[in-house]
């Protein structure tokens, strides 16, 4: 079997040496970092199959250091480990390029469903060549991560991009929000969260606000559709 190689990102040593003992018990492979910097060096030097990281972290913080992580490397799961549970904070997460979010106090059972959930959608994704979605005027290149509408380039964060995809390989069809926190998110439905209506209401305003057809349409009591007719 591959050994799973995890980057564990955590200041707060009690809680980092606990959790790295009992992922290295389940035969991964731990590398730790006590702060941003040097999580960053062991990152260039290592080739991670994931990433945990804290927030508040002496020398980088949690979200420049994803976004810097990202910029390297667009397909490493990051899961990000905080108190900081409110929205906004999810949304800043989101969009450094975490792929989850993890509010402390947690259990590590729960960290560990989140962890083989990631490593299975990444280690058995294909990364197609070529692979050019259409829903009327929209263009979704999965490659280059470019989105256009109607020829009009549209900038999206890593998780509006993700989003979007999964809105259009399921066109003409009612997804829950259940269904995208499992698809986009890889995370139990919190009902207690707005998260995935703010940001259907985030890739509304940068594809549909614009334009006379919206595709992204609500259903009450439902979810949303993608619509091109």
């Amino acid at each position: 079997m591959e050994e799973i190689k995890i980057l564990l990102v955590e200041d707060e040593k009690k809680i980092a040496d606990t959790l790295s003992k009992g992922l290295r018990e389940l035969n991964y492979h731990v590398a730790t970092a006590y702060d941003g910097k040097i999580g960053l060096r062991l990152f260039d030097a290592g080739n991670f199959n994931l990433v945990i990281t804290d927030i508040n972290l002496p020398g980088i913080n949690g979200y420049d250091l994803c976004k810097i992580i990202r910029s390297r490397n667009q397909h490493v799961p990051v899961i990000m480990l905080t108190a900081l549970g409110a929205t906004n904070d999810k949304i800043e997460g989101f969009d450094a390029g975490a792929d989850d979010y993890l509010v402390k106090p947690f259990e590590f059972k729960e960290l560990l469903a989140r962890i083989r959930a990631l490593l299975k959608r990444t280690m058995n994704q294909q990364l197609p060549t070529g692979n050019i979605l259409r829903v009327a005027g929209l263009e979704l290149n999965v490659d280059s991560m470019e989105v256009t509408r109607d020829g009009k380039a549209i900038t999206l964060t890593a998780k509006e991009f993700q989003l979007l995809e999964y809105f259009m390989r399921n066109r003409n069809r009612v997804v829950t929000r259940a269904d995208i926190a499992e698809r986009v998110w890889d995370l139990d439905f919190d009902t207690k969260t707005n998260v995935i209506d703010v940001y259907v209401n985030f890739l509304r305003k940068k594809i549909d606000r614009e334009f006379e057809q919206k595709l992204i349409q609500t259903q009450v009591g439902t979810g949303y559709i993608m619509k091109d007719k």
